[in-house]
């Protein structure tokens, strides 16, 4: 079943540490902002106004708090489990170059990140915010959030590995 093939060039070591140090990274600047700091009560804390600040937001919905009326909690911890899955059975299908690997690794390890926020808290904790040029952004985001972008941008631009097309050659 081609399906479950693993690929010659699928790097897990590759994949799974940078999954487990953005994880890593992710929940200790939420835990050392969000309780350390006492951002939970403070709410906001200027940093390098206006350039960078920390301000509680709890995000239930996904970007930018879209669809946050709704309880969907399960549905999106679901969505973030099946896709982070599917992006390490491309990866070990597929293969793909060392930094496709590192990317689908901060996607995964981003998405485990919120996952866990989604489980303990019933939303995701964020609290970067970042404004410039007179423009305040009203949105905030968390290390995970990088991750996950990071991650899902370097994946289109580097895609999976090598591949044969139904006439037998390669296509990339």
């Amino acid at each position: 079943m081609r399906l479950l093939a693993v690929s010659p060039a699928f790097r897990p070591r590759i994949l799974w540490w940078t999954a487990f140090w953005v994880f890593i990274v992710d929940q200790i600047t939420k835990w050392l902002v969000v309780h350390r700091l006492d951002l939970i009560t403070r709410q906001s804390i200027d940093v390098l106004p206006p350039w960078l600040n920390l301000r509680m937001a709890w995000n239930r919905g996904v970007n930018f708090g879209i669809l946050s009326d709704f309880d969907l909690r399960w549905v999106l911890i679901g969505v973030a489990l099946l896709i982070s899955g599917l992006v390490v059975l491309w990866m070990r299908r597929d293969g793909g170059s060392r930094p496709a690997h590192l990317a689908a690794g901060l996607l995964v390890g981003g998405a485990v990140g919120n996952v866990v926020d989604r489980v303990l808290y019933g939303a995701v904790a964020d609290f970067l915010n970042m404004s410039c040029c007179g423009i305040e952004n009203p949105y905030a985001f968390n290390v995970a959030d990088i991750a996950v972008f990071a991650g899902a941008f370097g994946l289109v631009l580097l895609g999976g590995g090598d591949r044969p097309s139904r006439s037998g050659k390669k296509t990339t």
